[in-house]
């Protein structure tokens, strides 16, 4: 986590993003604030709550090593920003555009 002695999980003195916006108070050793800062983060925190829902985003993150959670929130931001734009393929839809380009 970053900073210590800190009563916030953001260890700057305010709520991580996700935190934020959940309206609650962040505590230390919340599994979000190192992945979504207090600026930022209430922007991709709210995709992905609207997308996955707080509560699996936080079982997935703690049943990761805390090596891998970095990476794997930037893929879960990825992802439900992408499945609010489209829905049904997410990104997949950018796949399959890359793709043909690819072949062009």
């Amino acid at each position: 986590m970053t900073g210590s002695g800190s009563s916030s999980g953001s260890g700057c003195g305010s709520p991580c993003g996700a935190c934020k916006f959940l309206r609650r108070k962040c505590v230390q050793g919340c599994v979000f604030a190192p992945y979504f800062c207090h600026e930022q983060g209430v922007t991709h925190f709210a995709a992905i709550h609207k997308v996955f829902g707080a509560s699996n985003v936080s079982k997935l993150l703690t049943h990761l090593p805390v090596s891998d959670r970095a990476e794997a929130a930037v893929t879960i931001s990825y992802e439900a920003q992408a499945r609010l734009h489209d829905p049904i393929y997410g990104c997949v839809s950018h796949i399959f555009a890359l793709q043909q380009q690819v072949q062009f």
